[in-house]
């Protein structure tokens, strides 16, 4: 009887229900998502999500509340519909290993009118869910000192590395060009400079977290670390400057003093505290300017070779550089300055002797003319040149070929000859001339110009040893 009497209650109601408002559709809107279970993985770096609606919903109000993110923030997507499905694809793809989080959380109302609401969280992996790497060890440690030269820079990982990646992601600021060489089935990379380090300097080093081991799982952060390259406290400095001579194919020390001792054919050598840089090949120069090259004798030392023998009685200074740097890069900080006067004598003419010993003059001879004999038959006139160092072979087949007679007042004098030569010793020439003429009845006056020509150009008696200038004796003939 009740059972009856609650029926007759529901059926007016649901007349008021129907004829008040219409037919009101109280199922919930269905929803399906992929991927469905917790940590579980999609297959590939750009497998899509997808939100399944089991009828048509209004769809920017979908997009709207849907978010993907991980640890690294939110994911960004395309989005796009297939029928009732939402699919959301990474724009640059899912990272392997790394957990992402779905969350749905807001009203969703489908275009027929029905509403629900969601409150949906998924964590998913894709490609993989390895652990990621880990960097275990690396060198220099924590604000370590180091040396300039010949460093490598380890770093050591727990897995077998993405050489691309980790390269891309890892900075030395300030090392400029670097090497990378891979060892261990790639858990190891070491970092060579191409270039030393600047001394006295701090560097620091940065691994980002894009690094990634071989399947694609990157690192749970970034590194960083910096180390500062002053192992090295001292500054170089200039210990030694002295004259060096080239015997068996090496450079030996002569024990003079670079003051007064350099001599011909001598180098000289610079020797330092400490090994020298490549710089220490720039830093001489000479005032007056020498020209030369400069190799190394030793790690501290070096040696400058002259491509032609210093000027004789010149004072010069050597100057090195207070930019030249040692190995480590330190520099000498100042100019380091010697001063010297080459051991290198200026060849001399000590006496002129003619007519078989008649006429014997010394050097230098001032403001006159000398008279000499000359035969009036032949013409021949017979002088000797005695010098003041002895000559070589050399220079003894060259010297006669440079030495003129030539006439020079009056005029129309006619021209001479050399007829004869001989070196009567190391030290003294003997020549004859003929076609010279003597002064006439007249009181005219001949004279002929006797040249030894000077310079570099001039006559020597060995490699580098030359008269300062032209010696010119003015012959007066006489019968």
């Amino acid at each position: 009887m009740l059972q009856l009497q609650n029926k007759l209650f529901l059926l007016p109601l649901c007349a008021v229900i129907f004829i008040s408002c219409g037919f009101i559709d109280l199922r919930p809107v269905g929803i399906d998502i992929e991927p469905g279970v917790y940590d579980s993985i999609l297959p590939e770096k750009f497998s899509p999500v997808i939100i399944k609606f089991d009828t048509e919903v209004i769809k920017n109000e979908a997009e709207m509340i849907l978010q993907i993110s991980s640890d690294y923030g939110a994911a960004r997507g395309d989005i796009f519909w297939r029928d009732n499905d939402l699919y959301f694809v990474p724009v640059q793809g899912w990272t392997a290993g790394i957990r992402y989080t779905l969350s749905m959380t807001g009203t969703i109302r489908s275009v027929d009118g029905r509403e629900s609401r969601l409150d949906r969280f998924i964590a998913f992996f894709a490609i993989n869910r390895n652990p990621p790497p880990v960097l275990e060890w690396h060198s220099p440690s924590g604000s370590a000192s180091i040396g300039t030269g010949n460093n490598i820079f380890e770093f050591h990982f727990s897995r077998s590395m993405d050489k691309l990646s980790v390269e891309s992601a890892l900075t030395i600021d300030g090392a400029g060009n670097i090497t990378h060489e891979w060892s261990a089935d790639d858990h190891i990379l070491n970092v060579i400079p191409e270039k030393s380090l600047l001394p006295w300097v701090a560097y620091r080093w940065n691994l980002r977290d894009s690094a990634k081991c071989i399947d694609g799982v990157p690192l749970p952060r970034s590194y960083s670390g910096h180390f500062t390259t002053d192992s090295d406290q001292t500054l170089p400095y200039v210990t030694e400057v002295f004259p060096v001579l080239f015997s068996d194919g090496s450079w030996y020390p002569t024990g003079a003093a670079i003051e007064t001792g350099l001599g011909l054919g001598h180098g000289i050598a610079v020797s330092f505290n400490k090994p020298m840089g490549e710089s220490a090949l720039r830093s001489l120069r000479f005032e007056p300017s020498l020209s030369g090259r400069t190799e190394f004798l030793s790690d501290n030392s070096i040696v400058h070779i002259f491509s032609r023998d210093p000027e004789p009685e010149v004072f010069y200074t050597l100057i090195i550089s207070g930019d030249t740097r040692d190995s480590e890069g330190l520099k000498l900080g100042s100019d380091f300055k010697k001063y010297f006067i080459p051991d290198i004598p200026y060849l001399n003419v000590l006496s002129f002797t003619a007519n078989a010993g008649s006429v014997t003059e010394a050097f230098p001879i001032t403001n006159r003319a000398l008279p000499v004999y000359i035969d009036p038959q032949t013409g021949e006139l017979f002088f000797s040149i005695r010098f003041s160092l002895p000559f070589g072979l050399e220079e003894k087949i060259n010297t006669p070929q440079r030495i003129s007679l030539v006439p020079f007042f009056p005029g129309m004098l006619a021209p001479v000859a050399l007829q004869y030569v001989s070196w009567i010793s190391d030290d003294r020439l003997f020549m004859r001339w003929e076609g010279l003429k003597a002064s006439d009845t007249d009181n005219a006056v001949h004279f002929y110009k006797l040249t030894v020509p000077g310079g570099r150009s001039g006559v020597s008696s060995a490699k580098g040893i030359i008269m300062k200038e032209d010696l010119i004796i003015y012959l007066e003939a006489i019968n």
